[in-house]
């Protein structure tokens, strides 16, 4: 346990989201995903990533009276978090979106009661975990729902108390390497908002998070919108002129290279390591300049982990079964692939 968060931060090039499985509504299997396996995390290893992030639901799994969470799933997770240390991989594990219980409620009168739910949730997730060693990295929250300053009052106290209850149950996880969230994960409200890390009784053990899929018309919504229509060409070689009203109008690179260049200013350069936690754009298949399209998809991805890494940020991409076949263990997207490899120095 003696490696600080920059130092991991050092170790993780490429990394990948087992997304819709340990965070899905109603079990692990609920949303179309097959439950995971050692063979699928022996996979992401064998295609060149250094970590997986875990999103992962356990107010479902609780007692709502006494906050108790199910031994049969603590004891499930710890199987998966095994997975990934038996492969030598970094594994982050969160509360993702839960139900909302903590994500749709940072205000001052939902502060105490929220901060006692994860303060219960994390002396249980943490004090079952506690063996594992620093591959094992817990972080707060998933995109907790703030964009006013009078949010942050609310949104510190539950990072806070995150922090404090896993440093209290001691062991390893008086030194395990800890991730708090950016209000929204958003890279201006990081900016904006965010006035400064929790207090921690380890030394240079935090690490901040931000989620990147600008510009959402793009990688986001999967119809038009009342505020703004389908982007599905983006990138200076990339637009169309088949369809020039889907050509994107904003977010492309000059605002990577803006907002990757701001969380090295406020954060990278002053010692705080940032996990990019979520970030993808995948195909669509109603464009009709397909070969656009696909091109644009494949650079998104390629230039905004490219920027990420040139300024410090450690990219953790969204995936929910498009990049690798659950079952078969097929890669589905080798363009993609192959992009990310090449910029993260392993092709």
């Amino acid at each position: 346990m003696t490696t600080t968060a920059v130092g991991v931060a050092a170790k993780i090039k490429l990394a990948v989201n087992i997304g819709n499985t340990l965070e899905a509504t109603g079990g692990e299997t609920a949303w179309g995903n097959p439950m995971i396996t050692q063979d699928l995390v022996n996979k992401y290893k064998s295609l060149g990533f250094d970590a997986i992030r875990l999103p992962c639901s356990w107010d479902q799994y609780a007692d709502k009276t006494t906050a108790k969470i199910s031994a049969t799933w603590l004891d499930r997770v710890k199987v998966v978090v095994q997975y990934c240390i038996n492969a030598d991989l970094y594994v982050v594990l969160n509360i993702h979106w839960d139900g909302g219980w903590l994500e749709n409620h940072v205000d001052d009168a939902s502060k105490d009661a929220v901060a006692a739910k994860q303060k219960a949730f994390w002396e249980q997730i943490a004090t079952h975990l506690r063996d594992f060693d620093e591959r094992l990295i817990f972080a707060s929250a998933n995109e907790p729902a703030a964009d006013k300053a009078t949010q942050m009052n609310a949104l510190n106290a539950y990072h806070q108390t995150f922090v404090n209850a896993v440093r209290a149950t001691g062991g390893k996880n008086a030194y395990r390497v800890l991730v708090v969230q950016a209000p929204s994960t958003n890279t201006e409200y990081a900016v904006s908002l965010w006035t400064n890390m929790p207090t921690d009784t380890a030394a240079n053990r935090l690490m901040f998070e931000i989620h990147y899929y600008a510009p959402s018309q793009l990688t986001v919504i999967t119809t038009d919108q009342s505020w703004g229509k389908m982007f599905y060409y983006w990138g200076k070689n990339n637009h169309s002129t088949i369809e020039p009203d889907r050509n994107a109008t904003w977010g492309e690179e000059d605002y990577v290279d803006q907002q990757m260049q701001a969380m090295k200013t406020h954060f990278v350069d002053k010692g705080i390591p940032v996990i990019m936690g979520e970030f993808g754009c995948w195909r669509k298949t109603t464009p009709l300049d397909l070969v656009k399209h696909n091109a644009s998809v494949t650079y998104w991805n390629k230039y905004v982990a490219q920027q990420a890494l040139a300024n410090g940020l450690m990219p953790f991409l969204w995936d929910t079964g498009s990049l690798i076949d659950r079952t078969t263990l097929a890669v589905k997207d080798q363009d993609i692939l192959d992009a990310l490899l090449t910029v993260a120095g392993k092709k």
